[in-house]
């Protein structure tokens, strides 16, 4: 499949695992692509100028979201009988504080290969079946962004929050990403 990437994609695929290794995370998923997407001049870019959105404010939110990564659910740890308020401040006490936050911190060395997770993988996949769809014979940027719209996924998640917050939708966004598309071709 990768050899259907263009340049522009290969180049965000490898940017991705930049933007991993610098958010110290042991995974690529399709946050880091998003971000990686974003940051690069070129078709997913100019989709997401397309329908409205900074494509350094999506970056930046994609990021942000891999940083903060998922809060521990204080309501749910209640249900089981765990204050979670109490944790944090006997953890604080005892490792300083913030140490809860910072011991859910996913760490990876660098240079070490930085594996995709089977969200980044769908959403690849998903990509070329978009690249079908629109009988293109390359893979660019905008069809890795449609695949992580298709996706059930975390960047999928931050580019839906990105899009209501800014007043538009993933029909909008997908529409821009195919016209762009058709008039590459």
């Amino acid at each position: 499949m990768f050899e259907r990437f263009t340049k522009e994609a290969r180049a965000a695929v490898v940017e991705a695992q930049q933007v991993a290794r610098g958010t110290r995370s042991a995974t690529i998923d399709t946050r880091h692509l998003l971000a990686s997407l974003s940051s690069t001049a070129g078709p997913a870019a100019d989709a997401l100028r397309a329908a409205g959105l900074d494509p350094a404010e999506v970056g930046a939110r994609a990021r942000r979201a891999v940083t903060e990564g998922e809060p521990l659910d204080a309501g749910a740890l209640a249900a089981v009988g765990v204050d979670l308020d109490e944790v944090r401040r006997r953890t604080d006490e005892v490792f300083g504080a913030g140490a809860l936050d910072r011991a859910g911190a996913r760490t990876t060395r660098r240079g070490k290969h930085v594996p995709f997770t089977d969200d980044a993988k769908k959403a690849l996949e998903l990509s070329l079946r978009e690249a079908v769809r629109l009988k293109d014979k390359g893979i660019d940027g905008r069809h890795l962004l449609l695949g992580i719209l298709r996706a059930d996924c975390p960047g999928g998640r931050v580019l839906q929050a990105a899009l209501h917050d800014a007043g538009t939708d993933v029909a909008a966004l997908r529409t821009a990403a195919e016209r762009s598309a058709r008039t590459a071709a």
